[in-house]
């Protein structure tokens, strides 16, 4: 789940060696973060070592590709996608521990010919297909442990933001997780999920294949709000917020040892509230 690409040259785009800090200016205790797309394989093998010690090591997850000699994981994707990272450059980056926040990209226009977005394994995605509008495919986020409460994931954000700027994406989509597989302690949140905030018939792509779960868990006088969100995660929430949307059904990825859900937003869509509060966030949470 990561790229570079066939041919293609990286975007020009501002993340590229931005320096961190809130409301764009940087801080005398985070002038040691920087955000910019990977840009080769020593980045590229750092991005998979923060992925290895958080989808591997904290939650179980495998795959045919996973190198875990070298802790580094990695799928048949990554040479297709842009990788945002988020560098500690008080690290060696010998070490490959530098890399401290990963957003993995895939826009339309970097899909290969005849080739499938990373989420097609899970979702019918026809529905934004045929839609033939500018999609931004995203997936593999994660922070590390010891920046986790911070402002990492803002910084990834503000990356992300300008990413979708600057090549002027309509739609963007991917699978987030839920972690482990058992259906009966994700009821709520799912049902919740099912009942509140499934996307629009143009915009619902549907689970498919031996993993496909409904979401309909409960009915909707069975739903507990607050029980839902608690057990939702913070990433799925910030979308939510943002308004975002889920497909039909979840995904058990038993592999991954996650429930996914396919996260859709619509930036036609979103409301003048939903494009302050993104503005806010891509400024002042920074």
């Amino acid at each position: 789940m990561w790229w570079r690409g066939n041919g293609c040259k990286a975007p020009r785009v501002p993340v590229t060696g931005r320096r961190c800090g809130r409301g764009g200016v940087v801080q005398a205790d985070e002038a040691h973060l920087v955000l910019r797309l990977a840009r080769g394989p020593r980045d590229l093998a750092a991005a998979q070592r923060l992925r290895y010690r958080v989808f591997v090591t904290e939650l179980g997850g495998d795959g045919p590709l996973v190198d875990h000699p070298n802790r580094l994981e990695r799928d048949a994707f990554d040479p297709i996608f842009d990788h945002l990272i988020l560098v500690d450059t008080r690290i060696d980056p010998a070490s490959l521990d530098d890399v401290i926040g990963v957003y993995r990209l895939l826009p339309w226009d970097r899909l290969p010919p005849g080739g499938d977005y990373y989420s097609a394994g899970e979702y019918d995605l026809a529905p934004l297909i045929a839609s033939r509008r500018r999609l931004l495919e995203l997936g593999r986020s994660c922070v590390h442990p010891a920046h986790r409460g911070g402002t990492a994931m803002f910084h990834l954000w503000n990356g992300l933001a300008d990413y979708v700027q600057a090549r002027d994406i309509e739609v963007l989509f991917g699978v987030a997780s839920f972690h482990g597989t058992d259906l009966s302690r994700l009821a709520q949140p799912l049902s919740w999920l099912h009942h509140h905030h499934l996307a629009p018939p143009d915009l619902r792509v549907a689970a498919r294949g031996p993993g496909r779960a409904g979401m309909d868990l409960l009915p909707p006088e069975a739903l507990d709000r607050k029980a839902a969100m608690l057990a939702t995660p913070a990433l799925i929430k910030a979308y939510l917020r943002l308004g975002g949307f889920v497909g039909e059904g979840a995904f058990v990825d038993r592999a991954f040892n996650t429930t996914d859900v396919c996260l859709v937003m619509d930036t036609a869509r979103m409301s003048d509230r939903h494009r302050a509060f993104y503005m806010r966030s891509h400024g002042a949470l920074a």
